[in-house]
């Protein structure tokens, strides 16, 4: 299985985006010289792209297979591809609380200690719907990282298409996201212009 193995924050730096935004409350002293140059179109589009694979972790062939998904949808494209990365079994697991960051929300569910509507899903990429139970299997409530996720977390807001319920250690997804709904600033309408090539 490939796995991106660059530093989180010289990636933030490259992509400008803000660490917290991948669960992390570190700040790089680095500064980042760049030449100041106009950049193309395509550059731009790039940039956004390789923006929502980062935040997301997920490669190339996935994100593809998703843009192709998304273009299938009724509605709008972009919109459609946002939605469908939010989702994901690992990313509501990082938005529950349940996790510090969402490649440790995926390490979780790789192990096994999640559980969907009662069932053990171990596959990060699962598309969660509207109505469904994901909360910490039995055997993982005692676990230490899940107990410093919960309390790194308290306090941190919900995103309204999520309900948490942290003694009980679980969560109900309310409704399938929409894009007024992802904080997250990604434009998805440069990565349909991009792929739309």
């Amino acid at each position: 299985m490939a796995v991106d193995r660059t530093p989180v924050l010289k990636r933030c730096r490259q992509l400008g985006i803000d660490p917290v935004v991948m669960g992390i409350n570190k700040e790089s002293k680095r500064q980042l010289r760049r030449r100041r140059r106009q950049e193309s179109e395509y550059g731009v589009q790039l940039r956004e792209k390789q923006k929502a694979k980062f935040i997301y972790g997920v490669l190339e062939k996935q994100f593809r297979s998703y843009y192709q998904k998304a273009m299938k949808t009724e509605g709008i494209t972009g919109d459609n591809l946002m939605s469908l990365l939010e989702s994901r079994l690992d990313n509501v697991v990082f938005r529950l609380g349940f996790a510090r960051t969402r490649k440790e929300a995926r390490q979780t569910v790789r192990h096994g200690h999640i559980t969907v509507n009662g069932r053990r899903v171990d596959i990060p990429s699962y598309q969660v719907k509207a109505g469904d139970l994901v909360a910490i299997s039995n055997k993982a409530k005692d676990l230490l990282p899940i107990k410093e996720a919960i309390v790194a977390s308290n306090g941190k807001a919900v995103p309204a298409w999520l309900e948490v319920d942290i003694e009980k250690l679980q969560g109900t997804v309310l409704q399938v996201p929409v894009r007024n709904q992802i904080d997250l600033d990604i434009d998805a309408q440069l990565i349909v212009e991009l792929y739309s090539k």
